[in-house]
C-alpha cells in the first residue's frame, strides 16, 4: 500500500514537472519608460508602446483606391473635392469658406497640414477652429482663456512650437501618460457637453471612453460669436439631450437659440446661418443598432492586429472598407464581399436622398433670392408665407447639413440618416410650396424648373481659383428624379 501511495506521489511529480517544463513562460508586464507631465512628442510614447506607435505613422499613407465608393479620403493621395461631388454644396454654402475649398478629410495626420493648404477663405476664422486640431488646444485654452478662441487663426498657429505646427492628433490625445490608459483630454468642450446631459463620469468604462475620446473631435461644435464676429467659446449643442440620444431637433433647437451662434450669412438667401460639422458621435449614438450593442468607436476603426506574436489595436485609423471588412469580421460570420455589398448598399439608398434634399433646398434658395428681388423691384410679398418659408427652410437645411458633414454616408445609423432626409425633403417641399404661393399672390411668374445657375457656384472659386472636375461627381445612384 505504502509503494503504490510512493508511485503515485512520483507520478503526480513528474507529471507536474513535465507541464511546467512544456508551458509557456507567464507574460511579462509591459516595462514603461517614464514620460513627463505634458509631452507631446508621440516618438517619446512609442518608446513603450512601438507597434501601435508604427501603426499610427501609417496613416500618412495613400489608402488603397476602389474600395470606399463615397469616402475616398486619401485613396492614392489624391484630394476629392466635395463640392465637386455635390455640386449643389457649392450653391448652399456660397458665402462661407466651406463653399469655396471643402475637401474630404485624409485622415489625423493631415489634420494641420490641410488647414494650412486650403483656400485662404478658410482661414479667417479665430482660433477656436483649431480645437480639434492640434494636441496643444488644451494647453492654449487653459493659458490663454477667451483670447486662445478670439485670436486670428495664424496667431494661433504660432502659439504652437515651430515643429509641431503640422502635428494632427498625437497619443496624449487619447491616453495617459501615467498607465497608457484612455482618457479625456478636452476637458473643455466635452467634459462640460457631458455634465449639461448629466453623464457620472466617475462611472464611465473603459469601453465608454473608446467612445468617448473620440466624441472629443467627431462632434459638431458651437462657436459664439460677439458683435465683431469674434469668437468666444466653443460648446457642443448637446442641451436637452442625454447619453445615447443626441437628436438632430435638439441641436437645432439650440442653434438656432441664439443669433450669437450664426457663423456666417448664406450669399444665396442673405440668411444669418450656424453651421454643424463633423457629427459622428452624434449620429452614431442616437440608438443606431452597433450602439446598442455596445459596440465602440474603436472596436470598428481600430480592430485588432498582429504584429509579430502582439496583438494590438491597429491605430492607423481609417474606414473599414479600407482594410477589407476585418473590424467586421470580428463579429459577423459573412464573407468580405457580402458585408461590403451591405455597407454600399446601406450608404447608396443614403446618397440618394442626400443628393435629391440637397438639390431641393438649392432650389428653394434660389426662389428665396428670386423673392428678394422681386422685394427690392416694390413687390408686397405675404411675410406670413415668406417667414413660414423661411422656417421650413432653415429646418430642412441643418438636417442635410448634418448628414453632409456626418463622415459615413449614412452607415453609422442607417434608420436615423434616412429619417433626417426624410425631413430634409419634407421641408424643402414645403418651403417651396409655401414660396411659390407667395410669389404667385404678389403677381410674379415662377418658373417650373429654377434654373440653379451652379457654374457661377463651382468655378473660379477662391485664391486658387477652383474649378469644377465633373469625374469627381456622385450622381444619385438610383437615378435623376422626373
Amino acid at each position: 500500500m505504502r509503494m503504490k501511495l510512493l508511485v503515485t506521489l512520483l507520478a503526480a511529480a513528474l507529471c507536474g514537472a513535465a507541464i511546467t517544463a512544456c508551458s509557456p513562460p507567464k507574460a511579462e508586464k509591459t516595462k514603461l519608460v517614464e514620460i513627463p507631465d505634458g509631452t507631446i512628442d508621440p516618438a517619446v510614447w512609442g518608446k513603450n508602446f512601438p507597434e501601435q506607435y508604427e501603426t499610427w505613422k501609417a496613416t500618412a499613407q495613400p489608402t488603397p483606391e476602389g474600395k470606399s465608393k463615397y469616402k475616398k479620403g486619401n485613396d492614392g493621395g489624391k484630394v476629392y473635392d466635395k463640392l465637386s461631388e455635390y455640386p449643389f454644396i457649392a450653391l448652399l454654402f456660397n458665402g462661407w469658406g466651406f463653399g469655396i475649398e471643402y475637401n474630404e478629410p485624409r485622415g489625423h495626420v493631415y489634420m494641420m497640414t490641410d488647414q494650412k493648404e486650403i483656400d485662404p477663405s478658410r482661414l479667417k476664422g479665430d482660433g477656436a477652429c483649431l480645437t480639434c486640431k492640434t494636441p496643444y488646444a488644451p494647453q492654449l485654452a487653459q493659458k490663454q482663456g477667451k483670447t486662445y478662441f478670439s485670436q486670428p487663426y495664424a496667431d494661433a498657429v504660432n502659439q504652437i512650437p515651430k515643429h509641431d505646427q503640422e502635428l494632427g492628433v498625437a497619443c496624449i490625445d487619447c491616453h495617459s501618460n501615467k498607465d497608457m490608459g484612455l482618457k479625456i483630454s478636452r476637458g473643455f468642450t466635452l467634459t462640460k457637453a457631458l455634465d449639461d446631459m448629466k453623464v457620472d463620469q466617475t462611472k464611465l468604462t473603459n469601453q465608454d471612453k473608446r467612445n468617448l475620446v473620440c466624441a472629443q473631435c467627431h462632434v459638431t461644435y458651437v462657436i459664439p460669436k460677439d458683435a465683431e464676429m469674434k469668437s468666444q467659446d466653443v460648446f457642443f449643442p448637446w442641451q436637452g439631450s442625454k447619453m445615447g440620444d443626441i437628436p438632430i431637433e435638439n441641436i437645432i433647437k439650440k442653434i438656432r437659440s441664439d443669433k450669437a451662434y450664426g457663423e456666417w450669412t448664406q450669399a444665396v438667401t442673405g440668411f444669418k446661418m450656424a453651421y454643424i460639422r463633423h457629427p459622428e458621435f452624434e449620429m452614431y449614438s442616437t440608438k443606431s443598432v452597433h450602439w446598442m450593442a455596445g459596440v465602440s468607436c474603436a472596436d470598428c476603426h481600430m480592430p485588432y492586429t498582429k504584429v509579430g506574436s502582439k496583438k494590438i489595436s491597429d491605430h492607423r485609423i481609417m474606414s473599414p472598407l479600407k482594410n477589407d471588412l476585418k473590424a467586421c469580421q470580428q463579429c459577423h460570420t459573412e464573407s468580405p464581399e457580402w458585408l461590403k455589398t451591405q455597407v454600399i448598399t446601406i450608404q447608396d439608398r443614403a446618397a440618394s436622398q442626400y443628393i435629391r434634399s440637397g438639390y431641393a433646398l438649392a432650389t428653394v434658395a434660389k426662389l428665396f433670392e428670386l423673392t428678394h428681388k422681386q422685394q427690392a423691384a416694390g413687390k408686397q410679398i405675404d411675410k406670413g408665407l415668406y417667414d413660414l418659408a423661411k422656417d421650413h427652410y432653415e429646418e430642412g437645411f441643418y438636417r442635410n447639413l448634418f448628414f453632409g458633414a456626418e463622415n459615413s454616408l449614412g452607415f453609422h445609423n442607417p434608420t436615423e440618416a434616412m429619417r433626417i432626409l426624410g425631413d430634409a425633403s419634407m421641408h424643402a417641399g414645403k418651403a417651396e410650396g409655401l414660396l411659390r404661393q407667395a410669389l404667385t399672390k404678389a403677381g410674379v411668374e415662377v418658373p417650373v424648373k429654377v434654373d440653379l445657375e451652379l457654374p457661377k457656384y463651382l468655378n473660379n472659386r477662391g485664391v486658387k481659383k477652383l474649378m469644377f472636375k465633373p469625374e469627381q461627381e456622385l450622381k444619385d445612384p438610383y437615378g435623376p428624379q422626373k
